[in-house]
Order: C-alpha cells, then sequence, then structure tokens
C-alpha cells in the first residue's frame, strides 16, 4: 500500500491541493508567481504531480513526462520568502486534512524538502529580467 493510498487516494489530493490554491489566491506575493489569471490548471499539475509521487496515478508523467522539478520552476524568482510563503500554505491545507500523524509527517516532511531545493534566488540579488 502506498502513502496516497493510507491517507484516502485522490479525494485526499484533490482535498489538499484545493485547500492550498486558496491560500495562495489570497497572498498577492505568492500568487504573482503564477503567470495564468486562472489557478485552476496549476491546482490540476499539482494535484497530479503530488498524488503519482506519493504513490498514485501516474497521470502528470503521462502528461508532462519527467516532473524536472527544478527545470520547471527555474524561470520564477523563489526566494526564500516565496518558499516560506508556499510552506505556510501547503501545511496549513494538509492541516485541514485528518490524517494519520505518521503520514502527515513524511508528507511534511516531503514538502519541506522540495520547496528548499527549489529556492534559486538569493533575494538581495534577484536575476535580472527577461
Amino acid at each position: 500500500m502506498t502513502l496516497y493510498d493510507e491517507v484516502g487516494g485522490g479525494p485526499t489530493f484533490i482535498a489538499l491541493v484545493h485547500a492550498f490554491y486558496e491560500g495562495v489566491a489570497d497572498d498577492p506575493e505568492l500568487r504573482a508567481l503564477y503567470p495564468e489569471d486562472d489557478l485552476a490548471p496549476a491546482e490540476r499539475r499539482l494535484r497530479m504531480f503530488l498524488s503519482q509521487y506519493f504513490g498514485g496515478p501516474t497521470t502528470y508523467s503521462a502528461e508532462r513526462g519527467h516532473p524536472r522539478l527544478r527545470m520547471r520552476h527555474a524561470p520564477f524568482p523563489v526566494t526564500l520568502d516565496m518558499r516560506d510563503r508556499w510552506m505556510r500554505h501547503m501545511l496549513a491545507a494538509l492541516d485541514t486534512l485528518d490524517l494519520p500523524d505518521e503520514q502527515a509527517e513524511q508528507m511534511r516532511d516531503y514538502f519541506l524538502r522540495a520547496a528548499h531545493m527549489l529556492v534559486n534566488t538569493d533575494e538581495q540579488h534577484p536575476p535580472p529580467e527577461r
């Protein structure tokens, strides 16, 4: 049994990612990193990615190829502040779910590691505008 199954499968990831994007929508600085006017496509991509990562359907790879997280995020200035904002909303979303402690901790650990790995910009020295 995968973590995806242990936490309730698709409905859990739908709820998690939807709650996360509700937070993003209300955070103007983080929201500015999302170029699309409608967050629904981003919500779908993250839901597919997280579902796959935690052992669910491989729809993300079937539709988009290898996740290549660092490459996909490279065009966006991911600062320590953006990482912290992302984590705040993801942890708040995770807290809306009634997950067993062990599985919730595994998810928190992954989110922290992934968010930190995606930091690509020194806050004092942002990259030149493209």
